[in-house]
């Protein structure tokens, strides 16, 4: 099809695509860990820092991210649910760990010259999306909050399949799914169900993660009444890595000097920070008998929702245990952050 017929913006996708597909076929090729994640995001972070015009996938992409929401709620069964009362003690720490990550964070961001919105949101360790949303609306540098996120996530996700390997011997093979050949048709069709109406379900009444959440809930319920007794389909999975992967290198497009030399690097700085209070916290929960030292790293590491738990899926952990604790981080800062900012005077410029 001619160029002149293809609409700038989808050309840009579909050159973004294309360019994730052939990172993840070298780094597949060259055997590397995790190929369908580090290839696309490796590929399109190194384009986006080029300069290259890249796209994100809007609707696609989080349309990908609903299968990791169907593979977290495909592995709640009654065994996780007994074992939740036995999480509560190592959950119990997320509030304090973020108290400190906090109060460590926030006088960092400010002496770097931050105004105070835009401190206090870069410092709370939420969902991307969210922090800059609520930065915004708090007169903070929507700019500056989603690059020091983006670094933030960008680093997590690079080290810790590192620490993985080197610290806890991980092998990071874990199996993320069984081919969809091999899978009950009746499953899969239930499975997209969730996803969708999960997705959408939970879009409407407002809820925060709306494309990761809403199918967790609803493939949990179904996972409980023994409708469902897999995970997606390997195929499915991977290909919400590569859309993760992308999503990630995506966001540094455009990223001048100046925003390198200050947002990026401050997110570097605060991740050096965020990486010892989470190994404080790994070696509490793992000393106290808590938590297995896996699942602790995983379960305190400040990264992505959807980035921990694809880590949790190669990883072979227990992933009920540490997207519980994923989610009652989200939870909190979610809730809590607007609320404290408002209370310590964080408000609009004039507000």
């Amino acid at each position: 099809m001619p160029s002149s017929l293809v609409p700038s913006h989808l050309a840009g996708r579909m050159a973004t695509l294309a360019l994730a597909v052939l990172g993840a076929a070298v780094f597949h090729g060259l055997g590397l860990p995790l190929p369908f994640l580090f290839g696309p995001m490796t590929f399109c972070l190194l384009a986006a820092l080029s300069g290259a015009p890249l796209k994100g996938l809007g609707t696609i992409s989080t349309l990908a991210r609903t299968v990791l929401g169907v593979a977290v709620g495909a592995s709640v069964t009654p065994d996780v649910v007994a074992r939740i009362p036995q999480m509560a003690g190592s959950v119990a720490l997320v509030p304090l760990y973020i108290v400190i990550i906090g109060l460590v964070g926030v006088p960092f961001f400010r002496r770097l010259g931050y105004d105070p919105a835009t401190a206090w949101y870069a410092a709370m360790p939420g969902g991307l999306q969210d922090m800059v949303a609520f930065g915004k609306e708090a007169g903070g540098d929507g700019r500056a909050l989603a690059l020091i996120h983006a670094t933030r996530v960008l680093i997590i996700v690079t080290l810790a399949p590192v620490i993985l390997v080197l610290l806890y011997g991980s092998s990071l093979t874990g199996a993320v799914g069984s081919p969809a050949r091999d899978l009950p048709g009746a499953e899969m069709g239930l499975m997209v169900a969730a996803a969708l109406i999960g997705w959408k379900g939970a879009e409407r009444i407002g809820l925060f993660g709306a494309s990761i959440i809403g199918p967790m809930i609803v493939t949990a319920s179904l996972s409980m009444a023994g409708l469902i007794h897999n995970r997606p389909p390997s195929e499915a999975i991977l290909a919400a890595q590569l859309f993760i992967g992308l999503g990630i290198g995506v966001q540094y497009v455009g990223v001048t000097l100046r925003e390198l030399r200050s947002f990026i690097l401050s997110g570097l700085a605060f991740v050096v920070m965020l990486a010892v209070l989470a190994a404080v916290f790994t070696e509490i929960v793992t000393l106290t008998g808590l938590a297995q030292p896996v699942e602790g790293f995983l379960a305190f590491a400040p990264g992505g929702q959807a980035e921990m738990t694809v880590l949790a899926l190669v990883a072979g952990a227990d992933i009920g245990f540490v997207i519980l604790h994923h989610l009652t981080r989200l939870i909190v800062v979610i809730l809590g952050a607007p609320i404290v900012a408002r209370l310590m005077g964080v408000r609009p410029p004039g507000g």
